[in-house]
């Protein structure tokens, strides 16, 4: 008598919140079976993802997981972060239920240092706006002046990877550079670790690169931008609850801040309507410091190998 034919066994799914995954990500993840979200998914399309296949693991691009999602996937065992950012999940529901939270550390710091240099740059040389009156048939040549950056003081807040990396391309335009983080360790010669007072007081061009915690929820605000130097520059690719809205946009107004560059704000997506829209001294990105086709992959790979580190039990190092 002939055996009868194994049954096909189901592979275990991955949910990516997002429309796609890198090639080499995929190929890490081959034994699993993916699912896509969409290019953005709403809370309750994530939800109604996770009801529909139930999966072992969440790739978080797009969108936030909190605790419906949570409760809709019964075998979620990880949700591994495609970034460096983690204040989109729900870590006490996921700590609760046993889930592993894992961010992409480190693999998108160059992209994100230097988009930090290109908005400091930028509202330094004023470019955006003497482009747009250039297109307009103006020739500012007489009455425009530029502020050099070299000799001046970049303020840190936040020094890992992103902010370290800042750091040294500022050291080689020969500025001062001071930071504040009370977790970093050992820091490189030329940043001055100083306390968060000191950065309000003493810096030309500031520049957040630390998460968002309840504790630092906009840190930057009335009475800090107060304490700053006049005139003095704000650059903000981490996370826009860091920063007092109307209160930066006031401060831009009275000429306190000189010009601010931010890829991150309150709420996103950034809509028609916002009150920064009007204000030229505020140069805008829509949340894609880190979006290179180098950090697309980079970040692909190590949420990958997070995720099966943590269902596997293998470590990161040894996963192909």
């Amino acid at each position: 008598m002939s055996a009868l034919p194994q049954a096909a066994t189901k592979r275990p799914a991955v949910l990516v919140t997002g429309p796609d995954l890198a090639p080499a990500a995929l190929e890490i993840l081959r034994d699993y079976e993916m699912v896509y979200a969409g290019k953005t998914p709403t809370d309750d399309d994530i939800v109604a993802c996770c009801k529909a296949h139930d999966p072992v693991a969440i790739i978080l691009r797009m969108g936030k997981v909190g605790v419906a999602a949570m409760e809709a996937a019964p075998s979620l065992k990880v949700i591994s972060k495609h970034g460096t950012g983690t204040d989109t999940i729900d870590k006490t529901a996921a700590a609760a239920r046993g889930i592993a939270v894992r961010a992409a550390a480190g693999a998108n710091a160059a992209a994100v240092a230097e988009q930090s240099l290109a908005f400091m740059l930028a509202c330094a040389k004023s470019v955006v706006q003497l482009d747009e009156r250039m297109r307009a048939g103006h020739w500012d040549k007489s009455s425009h002046k530029g502020l050099e950056l070299g000799g001046r003081t970049l303020g840190l807040v936040g020094l890992g990877a992103i902010g370290q990396r800042f750091a040294r391309m500022a050291d080689a335009m020969e500025m001062k550079v001071i930071g504040f983080d009370p977790y970093a360790k050992e820091l490189p010669s030329y940043v001055e670790r100083v306390e968060l007072a000191q950065i309000w007081q003493r810096s030309d061009v500031i520049s957040f690169h630390c998460p968002l915690t309840d504790e630092n929820r906009n840190m930057l605000n009335a009475t800090t931008l107060a304490a700053c130097k006049r005139g003095v520059i704000v650059v903000n690719t981490a996370r826009g609850g860091l920063i007092d809205e109307a209160a930066l946009l006031a401060a831009v107004q009275s000429g306190q801040v000189m010009a601010a560059g931010l890829d991150s704000f309150a709420v996103e997506p950034y809509t028609a309507g916002h009150m920064f829209s009007a204000e030229k001294r505020i140069l805008l990105s829509p949340h894609i410091g880190g979006v290179t086709s180098d950090a697309y992959v980079n970040m692909g790979k190590a949420a990958a190998r997070n995720l099966r580190a943590v269902i596997e039990g293998v470590e990161p190092a040894a996963i192909a």
